[in-house]
């Protein structure tokens, strides 16, 4: 059963990559290698009879509170960045991986600027970080209110879809990007680029649904 966690983590790990960061296929090969080393260093040092505890506090590495300040910055609309002195704060905590340091301060500046659609988005994806990954209800609050000061936004739709798409959760994570783009009008910044991986994550689920039982072809 181990086994077969480690490697769905894998696979999870690999859809999240492609979607998110929209990598070209020339780096896959490079991808699913660096996760097959992953596997083997679990096989090598991993203890799955071992019980396991949670973490009360989550300090991960820099390069993806990086990624995730720099996806924030670009899917948000450079019209709809937070002009706080809060936001810059937060995300220097963000890039160090300090999530629960950096959701604290962005929960001063909603409280102070709770019309700041930035503001709301990045506490959401602080507080999923700050859960390891998971969509908790906090972090649903802020992208929902985010929704509320901007509803032509894109930016609350895309992280819930790609945490769901994080969790393993493909067709959860379609549901709410399909739904983001029927209400969005044809001048909805961002709209070509939820779009074009919207079709790669049907194209995706269409090669899923296609495999012969046993997932080899």
């Amino acid at each position: 059963m181990s086994w077969i966690l480690a490697i769905g983590l894998a696979l999870m790990s690999f859809v999240a990559m492609i979607f998110l960061f929209h990598l070209p296929r020339m780096v896959w090969s490079a991808i699913l290698a660096a996760l097959m080393l992953g596997l083997a260093g679990y096989a090598f040092q991993g203890h799955p009879n071992e019980r396991g505890y949670p973490s009360p506090y989550r300090d991960i590495a820099p390069e993806d509170g990086w990624a995730l300040v720099e996806a924030r910055k670009e899917v948000i609309g450079e019209a709809h960045q937070s002009a706080n002195n809060h936001m810059l704060v937060a995300d220097a905590l963000m890039r160090k991986g300090q999530y629960a340091n950096a959701a604290a301060v962005l929960e001063r500046l909603v409280q102070d600027n709770p019309n700041d659609v930035e503001g709301w988005v990045a506490l959401g994806n602080a507080l999923v970080e700050q859960a390891e990954g998971h969509l908790t209800p906090a972090a649903i609050v802020s992208f929902e209110h985010a929704q509320k000061v901007d509803p032509e936004n894109l930016a609350p739709a895309f992280f819930i879809g790609a945490t769901h798409l994080r969790q393993g959760e493909l067709i959860e994570g379609r549901k709410t990007w399909a739904q983001a783009l029927e209400k969005a009008s044809e001048k909805t910044w961002w709209r070509n680029e939820l779009q074009m991986r919207l079709d790669r994550l049907d194209e995706l689920l269409k090669r899923l649904a296609d495999m012969p039982e046993g997932g080899t072809e």
